[in-house]
């Protein structure tokens, strides 16, 4: 039996569904349903079915580091020692709040994170007490974003 493709069990109507949403994830059902000219419980067992196929992975409310005190955002290319470190090395990761995003990569680095920090103390202390302490991780290299100039969702082609 062959498998489908996720792509070919959502359609044009759950593509506008998505992109309303992605725009503001706080509009109503009722509201999308009648800019796309469906009933409200279209809409529900849409977003049901695109939850259960693992397109939309939920929802949350997005914060402005800066206002609350976290004033530097950095990027840090980690160094394994070996790649057999790599899910021991992420299970350890995981726990320093700090990370809040970890890719496993492609190129000079095995993992690149993104880490947001109060100042540039905090910052160090992160580096030096929590991640280089990590077992598998044989160096990092740390870059300082001075300004986030873009940052959006994909693009839906509709």
């Amino acid at each position: 039996m062959e498998k489908k493709s996720v792509n070919s069990e959502i359609d044009n109507l759950d593509m506008q569904i998505l992109s309303i949403l992605m725009e503001d994830a706080t509009i109503p059902y009722t509201e999308i349903a009648k800019k796309l000219i469906v009933s409200g419980g279209t809409i529900h067992v849409r977003m049901k079915k695109m939850q259960d196929l693992g397109i939309i992975k939920g929802s949350n409310l997005i914060v402005d580091a800066q206002k609350i005190g976290y004033d530097v955002c950095a990027y840090l290319g980690i160094y394994l020692e070996k790649g057999s470190t790599y899910k021991d090395a992420v299970g350890k990761l995981e726990k320093i709040k700090e990370i809040v995003e970890l890719h496993y990569t492609t190129g000079a680095w095995s993992m690149f994170a993104k880490i947001i920090c109060r100042d540039t103390n905090h910052l160090r202390e992160v580096l030096n007490e929590q991640i280089q302490t990590v077992e598998g991780i044989s160096r990092t290299e740390t870059f300082i974003s001075l300004e986030e100039s873009i940052k959006r969702q994909i693009s839906l082609d509709l």
